[in-house]
């Protein structure tokens, strides 16, 4: 291992997996699983529905098991998953982590922009996504899904893992310094944003798009009660089934009501170098009673392009809590952190991993047609 902190990027992943570090003792890993600084991770051939989320504590999982499953469905080929009901997948990957290496894990985009609510379960450990340096251990993945019923499969990748050596989260001198080399935001127009007109705060402040540019539609609001969601099925369903569009308007101001379930877009556009990862923050409660952004991770190269420098939109999951919020153009509504890879990756976000979302603007999940298709 060389010296220094950072986010373990792809050639440091094939590594783990080449030293054991990530195991899949029933399927070998597969090369769709790597990207620029992240490893994809698949479901398992079980789905337990649970009584109720948990924590282990002290004890390992399986022990916690015996009171709280209700039952057990194969996944194998595939399972239903109800909206509302709590379950836990044992995923196909394990860790056997170096005391010097500790891990997080987070949703998919995909997962996050369908409202399902994931995170990993691991042995004594108190904190969900967090496993800590050293640990050796399976893997389990609780799965919430709070709008659709949804379909999943065995082998299917609902969240994402990344390997960290040390703390490698730049401070707000550091994250200046990147930032007038390389500019991290861009503006409608494909402008980088002046650096004496971004705050900074632990992290780079982000606002909101209310106004959607030239677009007419700024947000949708997913359906209750709508059909099944195959997660395995791409540009497949129409968005009009589960979605409403929001629209602009100057004449009504844009009030997100309580528990419903948002797509909004940044008003920044995010450009991540390729020695860089990002992570954009889930909550802030200074900001208002809201959760924003389920997965929130930017591989390497996110916006980056590789001759012009324009960034992408972040796509924001946003679900109010207890009181309807009101939300305005430009308004502060997240925190983009920056972290350092080890090394700069051999491949990065984009052309070079078919990435689904990079260039976007307002988007759904890859399960929908584009909203205007019939």
């Amino acid at each position: 291992m060389s010296q220094g902190a950072g986010v373990l990027p792809f050639q440091w992943l094939h590594r783990a997996a080449r030293e054991g570090w990530i195991r899949s003792p029933h399927q070998a890993l597969d090369e769709h699983q790597f990207q620029a600084a992240s490893l994809d991770l698949r479901l398992g051939p079980v789905v337990y529905r649970m009584r109720s989320s948990f924590l282990p504590g002290g004890d390992p999982v399986e022990k916690k098991l015996g009171t709280l499953v209700m039952y057990d469905i194969p996944l194998a080929p595939s399972a239903v998953l109800e909206r509302g009901h709590v379950y836990l997948i044992p995923l196909l990957e394990e860790l056997a982590l170096p005391p010097y290496i500790h891990a997080k894990a987070n949703p998919k985009s995909s997962t996050g922009r369908l409202d399902i609510f994931t995170r990993v379960i691991t042995d004594t450990q108190p904190r969900f996504d967090d496993m800590r340096s050293g640990y050796h251990g399976r893997l389990y993945l609780e799965v919430f899904s709070r709008s659709f019923t949804i379909k999943v499969h065995y082998g299917l990748s609902l969240n994402q893992l990344r390997l960290f050596a040390g703390a490698c989260t730049l401070d707000d001198t550091a994250l200046r310094q990147l930032y007038q080399a390389e500019p991290l935001l861009y503006d409608e127009h494909d402008q980088p944003i002046p650096l004496e007109t971004v705050l900074f705060e632990r992290g780079l402040f982000m606002g909101i798009d209310t106004t959607g540019g030239s677009a007419a539609i700024v947000g949708y609001k997913a359906k209750k009660n709508s059909d099944v969601i195959d997660l395995s099925s791409v540009g497949c369903y129409d968005p009009s089934a589960f979605w409403e569009p929001i629209h602009r308007t100057a004449s009504r101001p844009l009030i997100l009501e309580p528990e419903d379930f948002y797509i909004l877009t940044s008003k920044e556009k995010v450009c991540v170098p390729p020695a860089y990862a990002a992570e954009l923050m889930a909550y802030d409660p200074g900001s208002g009673e809201l959760r924003t952004h389920y997965a929130g991770f930017f591989d390497p190269g996110f916006g980056y392009g590789r001759r012009v420098r324009r960034g992408s939109k972040a796509v924001l999951e946003v679900r109010p809590q207890d009181v309807p919020f009101l939300v305005e153009d430009g308004q502060l509504f997240c925190k983009l952190c920056l972290e350092r890879t080890l090394e700069t990756p051999q491949v990065t976000y984009g052309a070079d991993l078919n990435s689904h979302y990079q260039f976007q603007t307002l988007a759904l999940s890859k399960q929908f047609l584009p909203w205007d298709t019939p």
